[in-house]
């Protein structure tokens, strides 16, 4: 794995593309961080120079498009076309995808033979990515670039089906900062908890694959998405960011 980027120095980079946007990754990474133990949490924040999960969850997204990450654009999702029905069905990026770069990771990072700035950045990747494997779009369709290609209404304006769901349904459905968003959806019982927790990446993929062919098969349907509309997947989004920051925490204890 190449040398780490100062995070202070990426964190300047414009975003060029994003899943769930800032707030959704920013949101996902503390969730994670309330479920973690002491212990975990305080390796964790040694291993991020001092630094919480939310200061690094956007990382990636501008890491990506340098020289040094450019290897790691495909690693954002994958994609699953109809007639692949599922992701194990799918035909794999070369270059790896959301699932691959998961599980390489996981296993890098429990090895103990990583140097620390190696084991940093592929920290702040994991973050990242387990929050691109829950926003539906990043199991998109490979023919319109998971919904980079499928033009909507969205409150009268032309958008990519991609956008809205990175962003802009986020901020219809609450005007929430990230630990707002924390406060309110993080409310499951433990047994809930147990739940989300249950499975492994390639699982959970699946589970936004058929979330994806929903909101293609809605997106078809819909002249202008609206007031309904937010009000329909308002609670998707909900569940998405919730089970992205379980599931994450999950690792990260298996991990540390």
């Amino acid at each position: 794995m190449r040398k780490v980027l100062s995070i202070a120095f990426v964190l300047l980079i414009p975003a060029m593309a994003l899943a769930w946007g800032p707030k959704g990754h920013d949101t996902v990474a503390y969730i994670a961080e309330k479920h973690l133990s002491k212990k975990t949490l305080q390796k964790v924040t040694e291993v991020l120079e001092g630094h919480s999960l939310v200061y690094v969850a956007n990382w990636m997204d501008n890491a990506s498009h340098t020289d040094e990450y450019a290897y790691t654009k495909t690693w954002h999702y994958v994609n699953v076309d109809p007639e692949e029905g599922t992701y194990a069905n799918s035909v794999k990026a070369a270059s790896g995808d959301a699932v691959t770069a998961i599980n390489a990771l996981v296993e890098n990072l429990k090895s103990g033979e990583l140097t620390i700035e190696e084991e940093r950045a592929q920290l702040m990747m994991l973050i990242h990515i387990v929050g691109d494997i829950h926003c539906p779009m990043h199991a998109g369709r490979k023919s319109d670039r998971g919904g980079n290609g499928t033009k909507v209404k969205y409150f009268g304006s032309q958008k990519k089906l991609h956008s809205v769901w990175d962003s802009e349904i986020v901020e219809s459905a609450h005007r929430w900062g990230y630990s707002e968003w924390q406060e309110q959806v993080d409310r499951a019982t433990p047994k809930q908890v147990k739940a989300m927790e249950q499975g492994t990446p390639n699982d959970w993929i699946e589970e936004t694959v058929v979330l994806a062919n929903e909101v293609y098969e809605s997106a078809a349907k819909t002249s202008n998405m609206s007031y309904d509309y937010v009000a329909e997947y308002a609670p998707i989004i909900e569940q998405q960011f919730l089970k992205g920051g379980i599931r994450l925490a999950k690792l990260l204890e298996e991990i540390y």
